[in-house]
C-alpha cells in the first residue's frame, strides 16, 4: 500500500504540473483529491490491515494529501495569475487610439460663465441657482412689477399658463435668496433666461448672472467698486467704468454701466460703434420696496444689485460679431476657442 500511495503522489503531480488552466487544475484535484478520488478510496482499504499497520498507513496518506494540497495551491496562483493577465491584454484599450484627433473643450460661454463665477466667488458671493420655469409672483410682482406696471412691457415674456412662464430675468433668484436668508448677505445667480427677441444681438434664449448684495451702510460706492474690479479682471487693467442713470422698477436709483472699449482703448472703432464705450449691464440700489416684499427692514439694510448678459460678455471678449454663432455649434467656430 505504501507503493501505492508513492506512485499515486506521483502521478498526481504529474498531472498538477501539466495542468493547462484552472479548470483542468480542478479537475485533477477531484480525480485525486475529491470525496471519490483516488488518494480519499486509500482510506477505504485501512480497514483491511492490521491495528498495528493502521496508524503508518494514516499518516503516510495523510502527508500525501498534505503535500498535493500545497502543490495545487501553488499551481493555482500560477494559473490564476496567467489567467487573469491573459484577460487583461485582452481587453486593453489602447488610449492612444485618438492621437492626433482634436480634444474637446469648454464651449466659450461655459469657459466665460467658469470665469464669472470664479471671480465673484473670490470676493465672498454665494452661488444660487433659481428655477428656470417661475411664478409670475418672483419673476415680477416681488421685484415691484405689479400685474397693471408698464414695465412689464419693456420684456417680451413666454407666459406658459397657470401664472407660470419661463423667467425672463435672473433676479427672480434675489427675492428667493433673501426669502431664505438674512443680511448680511452676498449671492450671484447665472442662468439661462428666456425673451421673445431675436437679432444680430438677442436670443431668445440667453444667460445671465446676477449679483446682489445686503448690509448695512451698503452704498453706490460700494457698487462701483466691485464693478470696477470686475471690469479691470476682464477687459484689463486700463478699463475705465462708467455709471449713466436708468431705471429699473427693483433698483432706485438705477444705472447703466458702460465700459471703455478693450479694442481701441476708448478712441472709437467698429466694436464701440465710434463712441469708445461698450455697455455691458445694468445695476443700482435694490429698491426699499423690494427689501420690505423680502421681510427686510429698509430702514436699517440697503444693498446692490446688478446683471448683465453672459452672452454679452463673451461676445466681447473675443469679439464675436453675432449672438447666434453662440448657438449653433459650428464646429469651425468652436475649434478658434
Amino acid at each position: 500500500m505504501e507503493e501505492k500511495i508513492r506512485q499515486l503522489t506521483q502521478a498526481c503531480s504529474e498531472e498538477i504540473s501539466a495542468a493547462g488552466s484552472e479548470n483542468a487544475l480542478y479537475a485533477v484535484r477531484v480525480k485525486y483529491l475529491g470525496k471519490n478520488g483516488l488518494i480519499s478510496d486509500l482510506m477505504k482499504g485501512m480497514k483491511d490491515l492490521t491495528p498495528q499497520q493502521r496508524p503508518v498507513m494514516g499518516k503516510l496518506v495523510n502527508d500525501a494529501r498534505s503535500a498535493l494540497e500545497t502543490e495545487f495551491t501553488e499551481k493555482g496562483n500560477q494559473l490564476h495569475e496567467a489567467e487573469l493577465a491573459q484577460k487583461l491584454a485582452a481587453e486593453k484599450i489602447d488610449i492612444t487610439i485618438n492621437k492626433g484627433r482634436s480634444v474637446g473643450k469648454l464651449h466659450p460661454l461655459n469657459a466665460v460663465r467658469k470665469r464669472l463665477v470664479d471671480f465673484f466667488v473670490s470676493m465672498g458671493f454665494e452661488v444660487m441657482d433659481g428655477p428656470e420655469v417661475e411664478t409670475d409672483y418672483y419673476n415680477f410682482e416681488a421685484l415691484n412689477v405689479p400685474k397693471d406696471h408698464p414695465a412689464r412691457d419693456m420684456q417680451d415674456t413666454f407666459f406658459l399658463g397657470g401664472n407660470l412662464l419661463l423667467r425672463s430675468q435672473t433676479s427672480a433668484s434675489q427675492v428667493r435668496y433673501m426669502e431664505d436668508h438674512k443680511p448680511p448677505l452676498k449671492m450671484i445667480s447665472p442662468g439661462r433666461v428666456f425673451r421673445n427677441d431675436d437679432d444680430a444681438t438677442h436670443s431668445p434664449v440667453f444667460h445671465q448672472l446676477e449679483g446682489l448684495v445686503v448690509d448695512k451702510g451698503i452704498t453706490m460706492c460700494d457698487l462701483k467698486g466691485i464693478l470696477d474690479s470686475f471690469a479691470k479682471h476682464f477687459f484689463g487693467s486700463d478699463t475705465k467704468v462708467r455709471f449713466r442713470p436708468s431705471y429699473f422698477p427693483f433698483t432706485e436709483p438705477s444705472v447703466e454701466v458702460d465700459v471703455s472699449c478693450s479694442m481701441c482703448h476708448g478712441k472709437g472703432c467698429k466694436i464701440c460703434k465710434g463712441t469708445g464705450w461698450i455697455e455691458i449691464l445694468g445695476a443700482g440700489i435694490v429698491n426699499r420696496k423690494v427689501l420690505k416684499i423680502c421681510g427686510i427692514d429698509p430702514d436699517e439694510y440697503t444693498g446692490f444689485a446688478f446683471g448683465f448678459g453672459i452672452d454679452r460678455i463673451a461676445n466681447i471678449i473675443h469679439s464675436i460679431p453675432h449672438i447666434k454663432l453662440l448657438y449653433e455649434n459650428d464646429i469651425r467656430f468652436l475649434e478658434q476657442f
